[in-house]
C-alpha cells in the first residue's frame, strides 16, 4: 500500500484517512447532516490532488468502501476470483485505479455525505467521465443518476440523467424488493453474456427507471409492478442494481467478466427460464454451544434443543460452516443463522458467531442473515455495546441482513403505548442507517384458541382445524426469550407495528408447528402476509416439498424457510425446488 497522500481543497487540507475506516459513528453524523446536500446544495468545491501516483497489476482491483454494510461479501468474491485488492484511501487513488468497485450499501443521503466530504465524488465522477473501467453496484448503480427521492429529495453524481424512487407498493408489490428475479437485456453488456435466464438477487425499496433522456445507458431491465434499471453500460462504465456477490455462480460470472474482459466463459444454459420474481427457499441453522462448548447446529421440537435421553445433551446435527457451505452448493436460496447462544460475557469482537459469518461469507455467496443477541448488552468487562454497534459488527463479518427478535416486540409494544416512534429502539437505528431492506423482524407466536373473537382485544382469526375443546377462533399470542415467555401483543398487532417501525421483512415462525413436520401453519401465515406490505417468510413445521408449494398457493409468503428436514438429509433442497416447478410456482435453479 502506498504511503497516506494530503488532498488539498481550495478552502482547506487534510490529511486523507483509509476511506473504509470511516466509524459507524462518523457515518451516523453524516446521515443526521444529510440536509446539506439537498438538490440546492451545489458541486463540490474544486478538488487539488498533491500525491504522486502509483502502478498497479493486472490483478489487482481497486475498491470504494465507504464504511458502511456488508462489503466483506464483494471483498470474498473478488478474492475467490483470484484478484487482489487495493482500498481506495485518498481520492488519487481512485483517479489511478485501473479497475475501480463501488459496492454502495445503505442509504443515498448518508453515502453521497461521505463522497463528498471526503472528496470522493468529484474524483469519481472525473474517473466515470473518461471511460475508465467501472462497476458500481446497488447504491453503487444509484448514485449515478441525478437525485433520490429517499430522505430527499438529495443529489447524485448526475452523470446519468433520472431521479432515483421508490417502488409503488399501492399495486401490490411488496416494498422491498427483495430476492431472485429475471433480467431483460437491453444491449450488449459484455458482464452479462454469462447469465442467460438465470435468476440475479435484488435487495433494494428505490429504483431509477428507463426514460428516452437515460435509454443509451441502459444494458438491461427488470420488471418488478414496472420496468426499472437493472444495469447500466456505456463504454467501459457498468453499474448494477443486484447484488452480483450474492447471486452465486451466475452473479462471480459478472463479477469475472468485468474484471477480466477478456475471459472467455461459456453461457450458462437457460434451464430455469427466469422471467420474474422467484419464491425463495430458505435454510435455516440455529446455532448454539454444545456442553462441551463448541458450536454446533441444533434443531428444536416446539423450540426443545436437547436431546430426551439420560446425557440430555444439545442435539448436535453438525458444524455450521460446513452446512451453510453444503447448503449453497445444494441450491439455497439465502442462509439464515439463529444464533441461541447468549454469549453475554464476550467483547463484542470475539462473538463466535462473527468467525462463522467471516467463514461463510468466504465461500457462501447467495444472502446471509444472522439473528439472536441484536440488542444492546454490556460484556464482562463493562464495556457497553448498542444494538447499532452489534449489527454493525455483524454486518462488516458478512451478514447482509440481521434479524431481531425479542427486541422488536418491546419496542413494538411501547410504541403501542405512547403512539410516538422514539427512534431509539435497536430497529429503528438499525434501518435508519442501513435501510429497512437489510432488518428483519422474527415473530415468534403461539396459537391460543377462543370461543367468542369478543374474548380477547386481539386479532382473531377462524381456524381450520378446530381447538382441543372445539373452539373455532385463535389468536397467535407473540413470546420473547426463546419462546419461553408470553406478551400481551398479538402476531397481527406486531407485524403491523414493526412495519412501520421500519422491518423490511418478518420471519414468521410458529412454536405449536416448530418441529413437528406436519406443514407450516397456513392461517397464520395467510393472516400476516395479507396484512403487511413487506415480505413475508413462512417458518416452521416442513415436512415434505407438497409443505412448500401448499404454503405459496395458499398464502402470500415470499419465501419458505425449513431446518431439520434439510439437516437430516429427509427432503433435498433440489427436490424442493423441482417439485415447485412442476407445480408451476417460480424458483431459482
Amino acid at each position: 500500500m502506498e504511503a497516506v497522500a494530503y488532498v488539498s481543497f481550495t478552502s482547506f487540507a487534510t490529511k486523507s484517512l483509509p476511506f473504509s475506516s470511516l466509524s459507524q459513528s462518523s457515518i451516523i453524523n453524516l446521515n443526521q447532516n444529510r440536509h446539506k446536500n439537498t438538490l440546492k446544495s451545489k458541486s463540490p468545491r474544486k478538488l487539488v490532488v498533491c500525491a504522486s501516483s502509483g502502478s498497479s497489476s493486472g490483478s489487482v482491483v481497486t475498491l470504494l468502501d465507504y464504511g458502511a454494510g456488508n462489503v466483506r461479501s464483494v471483498r470474498n468474491a473478488i478474492r475467490y476470483l483470484g484478484f487482489e485488492i487495493e482500498d481506495v484511501r485518498t481520492p488519487e487513488d481512485i483517479l489511478n485505479a485501473d479497475r475501480l468497485i463501488f459496492p454502495g450499501v445503505g442509504a443515498f443521503a448518508s453515502a453521497m455525505d461521505v463522497l463528498t466530504k471526503t472528496g470522493m465524488a468529484e474524483a469519481l465522477s472525473t474517473y466515470i467521465k473518461n471511460d475508465r473501467p467501472f462497476l458500481g453496484i446497488c447504491l453503487g448503480l444509484q448514485l449515478l443518476f441525478e437525485s433520490s427521492e429517499e430522505n430527499g429529495p438529495v443529489n447524485g453524481l448526475g452523470l446519468i440523467p433520472g431521479v432515483v424512487g421508490r417502488f409503488n407498493s399501492s399495486n401490490g408489490f411488496r416494498v422491498p424488493h427483495i430476492g431472485w428475479n429475471a433480467l431483460q437485456v437491453a444491449k450488449d453488456s459484455e458482464i452479462l453474456d454469462d447469465v442467460g435466464d438465470h435468476h440475479v438477487y435484488f435487495v433494494h425499496s428505490y429504483r431509477a427507471m428507463p426514460s428516452d433522456d437515460n435509454k443509451e445507458w441502459v444494458s438491461s431491465t427488470c420488471n418488478y409492478g414496472d420496468d426499472f434499471v437493472a444495469s447500466i453500460r456505456r463504454g467501459n462504465v457498468h453499474a448494477v442494481q443486484f447484488h452480483p456477490e450474492k447471486s452465486g455462480d451466475v452473479g462471480l460470472s459478472v463479477l469475472r467478466r468485468f474484471l477480466n474482459p477478456k475471459s472467455q466463459g461459456t453461457k450458462k444454459s437457460t434451464q430455469g427460464k427466469a422471467s420474474k420474481l422467484a419464491k425463495r427457499v430458505i435454510a435455516c441453522l440455529d446455532v448454539r454451544a454444545n456442553d462441551k462448548g463448541d458450536l454446533v447446529v441444533t434443531k428444536g421440537d416446539q423450540y426443545d434443543v436437547r436431546e430426551h435421553t439420560k446425557e440430555n445433551e444439545v442435539r448436535n446435527l453438525g458444524k455450521p460452516v460446513e452446512l451453510a457451505g453444503q447448503y449453497y452448493k445444494d441450491g439455497a436460496d439465502e442462509v439464515s443463522f439463529l444464533n441461541i447462544t447468549g454469549f453475554r460475557d464476550f467483547p463484542l469482537g470475539d462473538l463466535p458467531m462473527l468467525q462463522v459469518l467471516r467463514h461463510t461469507s468466504e465461500n457462501v455467496f447467495v444472502p446471509l442473515t444472522v439473528g439472536g443477541g441484536i440488542r444492546d448488552f454490556t460484556d464482562a468487562n463493562g464495556r457497553y455495546y448498542s444494538s447499532l454497534e452489534v449489527a454493525s459488527e455483524y454486518f462488516r463479518s458478512g451478514a447482509d441482513k440481521i434479524s431481531i427478535g425479542s427486541d422488536a416486540v418491546y419496542a413494538a409494544e411501547e410504541y403501542i403505548k405512547t403512539k410516538v416512534k422514539t427512534g431509539k429502539s435497536s430497529l429503528e437505528q438499525i434501518s435508519k442507517v442501513y435501510g429497512n431492506q437489510a432488518v428483519v423482524v422474527s415473530i415468534d407466536p403461539r396459537r391460543v384458541y377462543v370461543k367468542d373473537p369478543n374474548d380477547v382485544q386481539f386479532k382473531t382469526i377462524r381456524v381450520t382445524k378446530p381447538g382441543p375443546n372445539g373452539e373455532e377462533y385463535a389468536w397467535y399470542q407473540c413470546t420473547v426469550n426463546g419462546g419461553r415467555e408470553g406478551r400481551p401483543i398479538g402476531a397481527y398487532e406486531l407485524a403491523k407495528v414493526v412495519e412501520e417501525l421500519g422491518a423490511g421483512e418478518i420471519l414468521l415462525n410458529c412454536i405449536d408447528c416448530d418441529g413437528q413436520g406436519k406443514g407450516f401453519d397456513i392461517d397464520l401465515i395467510k393472516l400476516i402476509s395479507d396484512a403487511v406490505s413487506i415480505p413475508v417468510i413462512a417458518s416452521s413445521g416442513a415436512g415434505s416439498v407438497e409443505h412448500f408449494s401448499e404454503v405459496f398457493m395458499k398464502t402470500n409468503a415470499s419465501a419458505a424457510l425449513a431446518a431439520g428436514i434439510f439437516h437430516r438429509k429427509e427432503v433435498p433442497i433440489q427436490s424442493v425446488k423441482e417439485h415447485l416447478l412442476k407445480e408451476g410456482i417460480e424458483v431459482r435453479i
